[in-house]
């Protein structure tokens, strides 16, 4: 009799299983998906060894200003006044530990997904000459910005056609000490900031990414085309190239002035996160900052994900970005490469205890700043002791 109990049970459970199974994925074959993910082709991530070695030196760090601002990405000084901007919009100065809203390119409310393009996201932050500040912010282009005054000055539109295309997710900026050029990139014609986990799991090259704009002509010529969510850009010390990171590749590209367009190359290649900002450091290398990591040993999400482009599509019909956003291990990494593209140290902190969500490693009298997209303090690592 118990063979023939287990077995109508085996049955049972199969066409239950059957029953459910089989709408469940006719609902998902039916359901939209946002995204169109291409195959990306990655190497197998390098090995946490060496200089990349785990550590948990970033915990040395202390967090400034905790809960008075929030996702402070980019961060640059004038002497010791600090500045940055937030995801309500906002360009602060920090002066004697006080902080003060400077501008706010876009306007209110500031809050919801919902709210980004009209409240604005100010992303890449530089001075230039003249103790001007440039910024990039995401919605509305880029701008100069009186620290004084607070008084603020289009300079590149994203209303503004160029070559036949409107920007669509500004994102970082670098200015030639003259302060004639300025090197900015822009991260998808597609998506927007607020959907920068469509941009990375989608895997499209299709923007035209990094730009030049001239100060003095008012001209803005675009320089490279086809990457995948450029990111972060440095000139180079010498100003004879620009960095850019290609954050979905793991790599960062460089372009060299005066190359015919897309007469670029690979400075490094894949990279143990997918770098974000880049700045220089005063060894004559450069900060890069890893928004996410690829541990190796172990798993890597990303690199899981790259050529399964049928279960980014699952993945993004059923759930939320802010939901997919909740798997991505809170690792928090940043490395200091030489001016060759070597790696010199790595500080990371594994669980993102201390820093979590860095975007930025900002170099200014012997002390790191540490920015961060999302979370709602800076942080300040002293270069001696660590």
């Amino acid at each position: 009799g118990s063979t023939y109990s287990s077995k109508v049970f085996r049955v049972t459970f199969l066409t239950l299983a059957v029953s459910v199974a089989v709408p469940l994925l006719g609902v998902t074959v039916l359901l939209d998906c946002p995204i169109d993910p291409q195959p990306i082709s990655l190497k197998e991530p390098p090995l946490l060894t060496g200089v990349l070695e785990p550590n948990t030196k970033l915990r040395k760090a202390e967090r400034l200003w905790e809960n008075q601002l929030v996702g402070p990405e980019s961060i640059v000084n004038i002497g010791d006044v600090l500045f940055t901007g937030t995801a309500d919009g906002k360009i602060i100065k920090i002066e004697d530990g006080e902080i003060q809203t400077v501008a706010r390119i876009g306007h209110g409310p500031c809050g919801g997904r919902e709210d980004e393009p009209t409240c604005g996201r100010p992303l890449g932050m530089r001075m230039g000459p003249n103790n001007t500040l440039f910024v990039a912010d995401a919605y509305y282009g880029l701008y100069e910005v009186d620290p004084d005054t607070g008084e603020t000055k289009m300079l590149v539109s994203t209303k503004t056609l160029i070559e036949g295309q409107k920007l669509s997710f500004v994102n970082d900026l670098t200015v030639t000490r003259d302060g004639r050029k300025i090197y900015f990139t822009d991260s998808s014609s597609k998506w927007q900031r607020r959907d920068y986990l469509f941009l990375v799991m989608e895997g499209t090259d299709d923007g035209r990414h990094l730009l030049e704009y001239d100060t003095v002509t008012k001209e803005v010529k675009v320089l490279m085309v086809g990457l995948r969510f450029p990111n972060g850009v440095q000139l180079s010390p010498a100003e004879d190239f620009v960095l850019v990171t290609e954050t979905t590749m793991a790599r960062i590209r460089y372009y060299v002035s005066g190359l015919m367009k897309g007469g670029a190359d690979v400075f490094v290649e894949n990279m143990p996160g997918l770098p974000d900002n880049i700045r220089l450091s005063s060894s004559g290398g450069y900060w890069v900052a890893m928004s996410a990591v690829r541990p190796n040993p172990g798993f890597s999400l990303l690199d899981f994900l790259s050529e399964k482009t049928w279960i980014k599509r699952m993945i993004f019909k059923l759930l939320s970005q802010e939901t997919v956003a909740k798997f991505v291990p809170k690792y928090s990494l940043v490395v200091e490469l030489s001016e060759t593209g070597s790696y010199r140290r790595s500080f990371h902190d594994p669980n993102g205890v201390t820093v979590a969500y860095v975007s930025e490693a900002h170099e200014h009298n012997g002390h790191l700043y540490l920015g961060s997209f999302r979370s709602p303090y800076i942080c300040r690592l002293d270069l001696q002791h660590v």
